[in-house]
C-alpha cells in the first residue's frame, strides 16, 4: 500500500522527503498554466504533481464506459472474435497515448520485444527469456523514472505515471510465457492441477496476443488475468466454461437465468464512490509522516504510536480500495470477470477483483492479509515464482515483488520484514493454534489476540513501503524499538519451524491433479 507524496526532489534521500516547503500549494496564477498546458510540456510535470490522479479516474469513467458498450454492441453474438480483439486493443493503445503521451511508446517496445521472445525462442528457455528482458526493461524503467528524468518524486502505483501499466503487462507477459511453457514444453504429469488448467497449448497470433498485454479494460489499473480466460471471454465462451468447471448441468444451475454482471458492477461502484470519500476526507488529514514527527514522538507513549499507526494505515487503503474495485468494475461491465455460482445459485463475477475488503479487515493471520490484498499480484506471484522457485520459495516471492514494484528503499524494507514475519507467523500458527481450538471461548480470545497482532504487524510492515527512503524508515524502527522483528526472531529461535520443501508441495499438487483426472473419468 502507498500513499502519495508530492515531493519536487531529485533523489530518494529521505532528508527531502517529508519538507513542508515542498507541500506549498501553487499559486492560483500557476494553477491557472498548469489547467492551460499541453501534453509533454514541463507544466505538465507539475500538473501531475499536484493532480496525479486526474488521467487515471478520467481513462478508468470512459473504459467503464466503453466497456458497457462493448458487451452490449459488440457481444460475441453481435461481433466476431477479430472485432472484439481489435477493438480492445485500439481503445487500450488510445488511454496509453492519452495518459502518457510518447512515454507510451515503452508499453509498445516492451509489447514487441516480448512478442519476439514469444516466437523465436525455444519453448524450455521461453519463460526465463520472456521474464527476464520484461522484468530488466521494467526495472530500467524504474530507475530512469527517478535518476534520468528526475522525476524524483517519491510516489507509486496509480499516481506513478507509466510504470503502473508497466508493472501490469510484466506480469502478464511472464504469465503468458509460463503458461506456454506449460502447455507445449511439459508433460501433464509434471504439472499442478492449476497449471494444467491454465497451460496455453499455442502460440497466440499477434492480433491476440496484442488484445491480452493492451485491452482497455486492463491498460491502466489492471489487473493481470490468466491468457486462457482471457480469450475464452472475447470468444463468449468465458461463462460457459466457469460453469462447466462448477457442474452446473448436475447441481441445476442451467434453469437459472443467463449471468448478467450489471448488478456486481453497480455494487463495485458503491463500492468505489464511498472509497472515494473515504479518500478525500481522512487519507489527507492522516499523514504518515507523522508518526517520525520529532514532537509527535516526544509527547507520545508507545502504545499511542502503535495505535495511530494503525489510523494512518487505514487511512491509506481507501485509495487503493477505490482504484482496484473501479478496475475490477470496468472489467465486469465489459462481461469479463464471471467465475462462477455458489451453492445457492448466486452468481459470483469476482474472478478478476483484487482484494477481498472483508477479509483484510478481518484477518487474523498475516497469511489470511497477504492472500487478500492485491490478490492477481499475489497469484501471479505465486504462478511465476511460488510453485517454480526450487529452493525458498517464500524469500524468492517477497523479494521478486519488491523488484516488481521498483528500487526504493522503501520497498526492500517492507518486504525483507515481510519473509520474517511470515515466517514466524507460520511457526507460532503450526506450533500454538491447536491449543485453542478445544473450546469456544478459547477459539474467541486467539482470534481476537491474532487479529489484533496481524493488523499491527501488517502496520508494522508496510510503513517503509509508504516512506519509500531509507533515513525514515530507520527513524520509524527505532520509535517502535523494532519489537515486530525482535519478536520474529525470538519466535523463529524458540519455535520448530516446520517449512514445506518444494517436493512436498509438488507431491501434493500432483495428488490433487489424479483427483481431479479421476473425478473426469
Amino acid at each position: 500500500m502507498v500513499q502519495d507524496a508530492i515531493f519536487p526532489i531529485k533523489s530518494t534521500g529521505s532528508k527531502w522527503l517529508f519538507c513542508e516547503e515542498a507541500r506549498t500549494p501553487a499559486t492560483q496564477s500557476q494553477r491557472n498554466k498548469l489547467f492551460l498546458c499541453g501534453t509533454g510540456d514541463v507544466t505538465c510535470q507539475q500538473w501531475n504533481q499536484y493532480f496525479p490522479n486526474i488521467n487515471f479516474v478520467a481513462c478508468q469513467l470512459f473504459a467503464l464506459l466503453a466497456a458497457f458498450w462493448f458487451r452490449i454492441y459488440l457481444s460475441p453474438s453481435h461481433a466476431s472474435s477479430a472485432v472484439r480483439h481489435a477493438f480492445a486493443t485500439l481503445f487500450g493503445i488510445y488511454f496509453a497515448v492519452f495518459c502518457f503521451g510518447w512515454y507510451s511508446i515503452h508499453l509498445f517496445v516492451l509489447v514487441m520485444m516480448n512478442y519476439g521472445i514469444m516466437n523465436m525462442a525455444s519453448i524450455p528457455n521461453i519463460h526465463r527469456y520472456s521474464f527476464v528482458v520484461a522484468m530488466g526493461y521494467l526495472t530500467l524503467c524504474h530507475i530512469s523514472r527517478i535518476y534520468i528524468f528526475h522525476y524524483g518524486i517519491l510516489t507509486t502505483d496509480f499516481s506513478g505515471g507509466l510504470c503502473c501499466p508497466l508493472m501490469i503487462i510484466t506480469q502478464k507477459i511472464t504469465t503468458l510465457a509460463c503458461q506456454l511453457h506449460d502447455g507445449i514444453g511439459r508433460q501433464a504429469e509434471e504439472l499442478t492441477a492449476e497449471q494444467n488448467r491454465l497451460a496455453v497449448k499455442s502460440r497466440p497470433s499477434l492480433l491476440e496476443y496484442l488484445s491480452y498485454l493492451l485491452n482497455f479494460m486492463s491498460i491502466i489499473a489492471g489487473p493481470c488475468s490468466n491468457y486462457k480466460d482471457y480469450i475464452a471471454f472475447i470468444e463468449g465462451r468465458h461463462v460457459h466454461m466457469k460453469l462447466l468447471e462448477v457442474n452446473w448441468k448436475q447441481k441445476g444451475y442451467d434453469r437459472l437465468p443467463d449471468p448478467s454482471p450489471t448488478g456486481a458492477v453497480m455494487y463495485k461502484l458503491c463500492i468505489t464512490l464511498v472509497s472515494l470519500i473515504l479518500f478525500l476526507t481522512l487519507t489527507k488529514n492522516f499523514p504518515m509522516a507523522y508518526i517520525i514527527d520529532n514532537e509527535f514522538l516526544d509527547k507520545t507513549p508507545f502504545l499511542s504510536r502503535l495505535g495511530y499507526l494503525y489510523v494512518v494505515t487505514q487511512a491509506a487503503k481507501p485509495k487503493y480500495y477505490f482504484a482496484w474495485t473501479l478496475a475490477d468494475a470496468v472489467n465486469n461491465a465489459a462481461g469479463y470477470g464471471f467465475s462462477g455460482v455458489d451453492e445457492k445459485g448466486t452468481f459470483h463475477w469476482d474472478l478478476l477483483s483484487n482484494l477481498n475488503i472483508w477479509n483484510i479487515e478481518t484477518a487474523t493471520s498475516f497469511k489470511m492479509y497477504i492472500e487478500n490484498w492485491n490478490i492477481q499480484t499475489a497469484a501471479w506471484l505465486k504462478r511465476v515464482c511460488y510453485d517454480r522457485a526450487p529452493w525458498y520459495p517464500t524469500a524468492l516471492t517477497f523479494i521478486l515483488s519488491a523488484l516488481w514494484h521498483g528500487i526504493y528503499p522503501g520497498y526492500y524494507f517492507t518486504f525483507l520484514t515481510g519473509i520474517l514475519i511470515t515466517l514466524a507467523a507460520r511457526a507460532i500458527r503450526n506450533n500454538c493454534r491447536h491449543y485453542f481450538l478445544s473450546s469456544v471461548p478459547l477459539k474467541i480470545a486467539y482470534d481476537v489476540v491474532t487479529w489484533a497482532v496481524t493488523q499491527l504487524a501488517v502496520c508494522y510492515t508496510v510503513a517503509p513501503f509508504v516512506m519509500l527512503a531509507v533515513e525514515p524508515t530507520i527513524k520509524f524502527y527505532k520509535s517502535v524499538y523494532f519489537h515486530m522483528h525482535i519478536l520474529s526472531i525470538l519466535v523463529l529461535l524458540l519455535l520448530p519451524v516446520r517449512p514445506q520443501t518444494h517436493s512436498v508441495r509438488r507431491a501434493q499438487n500432483q495428488a490433487m491433479l489424479n483427483s481431479i483426472k479421476n473425478k473426469d473419468k
